[in-house]
C-alpha cells in the first residue's frame, strides 16, 4: 500500500495550523491511480477487453467497484484527453494527402425502429504524418464529409469508391479525388465465380503496380524519383488495364448486372482518380494504411458490441484516436497515457499540440512520468 504523509506545522507567530498541499491525483475528488486509470484505457480499447470483463477480473483480485465507478473513471479521463485529439486533429488537415474511410457502429437507441440500437459510423482520418483521428457521425451522409473537412482543406482526399467522397470533392476547387486499388481489385475477386479467367487476367495486370510499389519501398524512392518511376513504369500498366476494361464492356454477351460487368464500371467510372498516384508522389496507391490503422473498430465492436449512447460512441473515437496514433509511432499506449494524463492539467493549452503522441516521442519519451506506485513496488 502507498501511503503519503501530509506534515501539518502550526505557525509560531499566529498559532495557525498549515499542511502541505496534498499529493496531486489525476481526476479530482477521486484516488483512482494514474496506473489504474491508464490501464483499463488500454485494456479496453487496445486489447478489447470490456468493462464488465474488468469489472470480473477485479473482484477476481479482492478489489470490490461498483461497475458504475469504472465507466465513471473511464468517461473523465477520456474528456481530459480530448484538447490533445483536437489538436491532432487540426494537425492532420494540414497534411498535403489525408485518406479518409467510414466504418459502422451501433450507438445509442434507434429513433425510429423501437427496440433497435441506431447505426452510426466513425470516420476514421489519416494524415501524412502517420496520424489518425476517429470522428464519430450519426449518418453517413455527404454532409459529413462537409462538416469535416468544410471548404478550407487544401490537398488530396484519397478514399474507396464511395460515391459520397467523389461528390464533395467535385463541389472543391482545392481538392483533388484520389482513388484506392486494393477497392478496385476486390471488385473483380467478388467477380471471379461470373468469369473466372477474366479475372484471373486483370488481376495479374493491376499485380504488376504492386511490383511497381514495391520496388519502390525496396529502394526507398521519394519525391521527383518516385514520380518518374511510377510515369515510365506504372502509367503504362495503368493504361492496358483501362485499355481493357474498355475491350471487353464493348463484348456484346455482357449481362448488365453480372458481377464482372459491375466491375468494369467500377473502373471506368473512376480512371481519373484512380491515376492520380502516377503524379503525387506522396499519394499511396490505395489505402490500406487507412484500413489497418481503423482495425481496432471492428475487431472491438466483437467485443463490446456496441455503444450505449452516441457520447459514448464519441469518447470511444477520443481514446482510439490517440492508441491507434502510438501504434503507428511505436510508441506504447500504456507508458503515454501515465504520462500525458499526468502533464494534460498542467501543460500550457497553446502547447497541447507536444502531447499528441508523433510529438510526444520526441519531447518526453526518454523520460516519462510515472505512476508512484513504480517507485512503491
Amino acid at each position: 500500500m502507498l501511503e503519503y504523509e501530509i506534515p501539518v506545522i502550526k505557525l509560531k507567530s499566529s498559532n495557525e495550523l498549515v499542511s502541505a498541499p496534498a499529493a496531486p491525483a489525476v481526476l479530482e475528488r477521486s484516488i483512482a491511480d494514474v496506473s489504474f486509470l491508464s490501464g483499463m484505457l488500454v485494456d479496453k480499447f487496445a486489447y478489447h477487453l470490456p468493462l464488465h470483463r474488468q469489472h470480473q477480473r477485479l473482484e477476481a483480485a479482492g478489489i470490490t467497484l461498483a461497475r458504475s465507478t469504472l465507466i465513471n473513471l473511464v468517461k473523465r479521463s477520456i474528456l481530459l484527453l480530448e484538447p490533445i485529439v483536437d489538436a491532432q486533429w487540426r494537425h492532420v488537415l494540414t497534411s498535403k494527402v489525408i485518406a479518409m474511410d467510414e466504418t459502422p457502429i451501433k450507438a445509442g437507441k434507434s429513433k425510429t425502429k423501437k427496440g433497435r440500437m441506431h447505426q452510426g459510423y466513425f470516420w476514421p482520418v489519416y494524415g501524412d504524418s502517420d496520424e489518425v483521428v476517429f470522428t464519430y457521425s450519426e449518418s453517413r451522409a455527404r454532409r459529413v464529409i462537409e462538416e469535416m473537412l468544410g471548404t478550407e482543406y487544401d490537398g488530396v482526399l484519397l478514399s474507396d469508391g464511395y460515391k459520397a467522397y467523389s461528390s464533395y470533392a467535385a463541389r472543391c476547387e482545392n481538392i483533388t479525388h484520389a482513388q484506392c486499388w486494393t477497392h478496385s481489385r476486390r471488385q473483380f475477386i467478388e467477380a471471379r465465380d461470373d468469369e473466372p479467367a477474366l479475372v484471373d487476367e486483370v488481376l495479374e495486370i493491376i499485380g504488376a503496380l504492386y511490383a511497381n510499389e514495391a520496388y519502390i519501398r525496396e529502394h526507398k524512392l521519394s519525391g521527383d524519383d518516385k514520380r518518374q518511376y511510377r510515369q515510365k513504369h506504372s502509367a503504362p500498366v495503368v493504361d492496358q488495364i483501362m485499355l481493357w476494361v474498355k475491350t471487353e464492356l464493348e463484348e456484346p454477351s455482357l449481362l448488365p448486372k453480372a458481377p464482372f460487368t459491375k466491375a468494369l464500371g467500377y473502373l471506368r467510372e473512376r480512371d481519373a482518380a484512380l491515376r492520380v498516384f502516377l503524379d503525387e508522389p506522396d499519394v499511396p496507391i490505395d489505402t490500406n494504411h487507412l484500413e489497418r490503422a481503423l482495425r481496432p473498430i471492428p475487431m472491438g465492436r466483437r467485443s463490446w458490441l456496441f455503444c450505449w449512447t452516441e457520447l459514448c460512441a464519441e469518447h470511444v473515437g477520443i481514446i482510439q484516436s490517440l492508441i491507434s496514433t502510438c501504434k503507428l509511432h511505436n510508441v506504447d499506449p500504456y507508458t503515454y497515457l501515465v504520462d500525458v494524463l499526468q502533464r494534460v492539467s498542467d501543460h500550457p493549452s497553446k502547447d497541447v499540440l507536444e502531447l499528441t503522441p508523433r510529438v510526444w516521442k520526441t519531447l518526453f519519451a526518454d523520460n516519462p512520468l510515472r505512476s508512484d506506485l513504480v517507485d512503491a513496488v
